[in-house]
């Protein structure tokens, strides 16, 4: 399964923040909890310039909470700052808030300390800029890509912001990056076979959160993916004329229901696993 995607907006992105980056006092890396390997920028460093960095795993609430914690642990032990958040809480962004300006609080009368936040479309950046400075202004959804320009916005006093439209990088050189951001809906739809990317979903459920398929869809998870999203179709109804099972909108419901948390805290990797599914998915043809 090949995704490529890097439409012009992205290179405009890349444009804005190395243009920019001398302007600010840190950035805020946006990750999304589930995956914060995946929805890291792997050439981040090139474009902050050597920036301090402070990474935020949001959507945290839709995360295995335990790996999380792995997760957290991991980026600490790397010498960064990490935090995780759930942008729809404003009580959790306020400790993001605290966090910056406890580093990186400045003399009285200085300017304030500004950040840049940089993540990938659809890990949240709308709403946690919408939380952080009290407004509820900024375009949000889950429309990869639905910021196209630059904004500053002031917190407070002490704390000004950089919006940037979220980019992708040119190219996945990790097959299985690519479709975990497609699961996670970073990717348009249009680009994504969406039947092939539930198949490789359910594989990986009935793997490592097979109690997930039983409540949720009550499945036997011991069938091929195929067969458990042909039973997901009949369970709730989703035929065709003559009966046949309408397995694109059984897709689609199966990878929205799992964006919106309601097959439970999933996470799709933790930083201490070494091979497995998704390393036999990378060594796919």
């Amino acid at each position: 399964m090949e995704i490529q995607w890097y439409p012009g907006h992205m290179a405009k992105a890349r444009k804005i923040i190395k243009q920019n980056i001398r302007l600010v006092d840190a950035v805020i890396e946006l990750v999304d909890a589930r995956a914060p390997l995946a929805s890291h920028l792997p050439d981040l460093d090139e474009l902050s310039g050597g920036a301090q960095k402070i990474v935020v795993l949001n959507k945290a609430d839709l995360a295995d909470e335990r790996v999380t914690g792995m997760w957290i642990k991991k980026f600490r032990e790397m010498q960064l700052e990490a935090l995780d958040v759930n942008s729809m809480d404003r009580h959790s962004v306020k400790r993001l808030i605290n966090l910056i300006t406890t580093i990186y609080c400045k003399k009285p009368g200085c300017r304030p300390t500004r950040c840049m936040i940089i993540g990938i479309p659809n890990v949240g950046k709308s709403s946690i800029i919408n939380q952080m400075a009290g407004r509820k202004g900024a375009r949000t959804g889950d429309i990869p890509g639905v910021t196209k320009g630059k904004m500053w916005l002031k917190v407070n006093k002490e704390l000004e912001l950089l919006d940037t439209p979220g980019i992708l990088w040119p190219k996945f050189e990790d097959k299985a990056i690519g479709i975990k951001l497609a699961i996670l809906g970073s990717i348009k739809e249009e680009l994504i076979n969406i039947e092939e990317l539930s198949y490789i979903f359910l594989e990986f459920l009935s793997k490592e959160y097979p109690h997930s398929l039983r409540e949720r869809y009550k499945i036997d998870v011991g069938k091929s993916p195929r067969e458990m999203l042909n039973d997901i179709a009949f369970k709730r109804g989703f035929l065709m004329a003559g009966g046949v099972p309408d397995m694109e909108r059984s897709a689609k419901t199966l990878l929205m229901e799992y964006r919106q948390g309601k097959l439970g805290r999933i996470s799709l990797e933790n930083p201490d696993e070494q091979g497995g599914f998704w390393q036999n998915i990378s060594n796919q043809e």
